[in-house]
């Protein structure tokens, strides 16, 4: 791993440990729940999730496969202002405790 992917993969941690800690990665995960329900995305998702089972012999049902199969549908699918809103108050976070990620680099 080079230098740069250390510092990414420190800098992610240190990220997620302090979204953690102040509660704001819950809200984040409530945010975005909230928001994929609105724009329909669930009942996408659902209606995929059934297509895909009708279209395998129902007794060879595997769930990781399904998940395989569907994950990259689905984050293609998110729509691009779910994405937006999420990564604004991401940046926002990062931005009030900057002083925090500077100091535990």
């Amino acid at each position: 791993m080079s230098n740069d992917q250390l510092s990414e993969k420190h800098i992610r941690s240190v990220l997620n440990q302090s979204l953690i800690a102040s509660g704001e990665k819950e809200k984040l995960l409530d945010l975005l729940k909230v928001k994929l329900i609105e724009c329909g995305w669930r009942n996408e998702m659902k209606q995929l999730c059934r297509e895909a089972i009708r279209s395998k012999n129902k007794s060879n049902i595997n769930v990781e496969e399904l998940i395989e199969e569907l994950t990259p549908k689905a984050r293609a699918s998110v729509p691009d202002e779910v994405k937006k809103e999420l990564l604004y108050r991401l940046r926002t976070f990062v931005d009030n405790h900057s002083d925090q990620f500077l100091s535990d680099s």
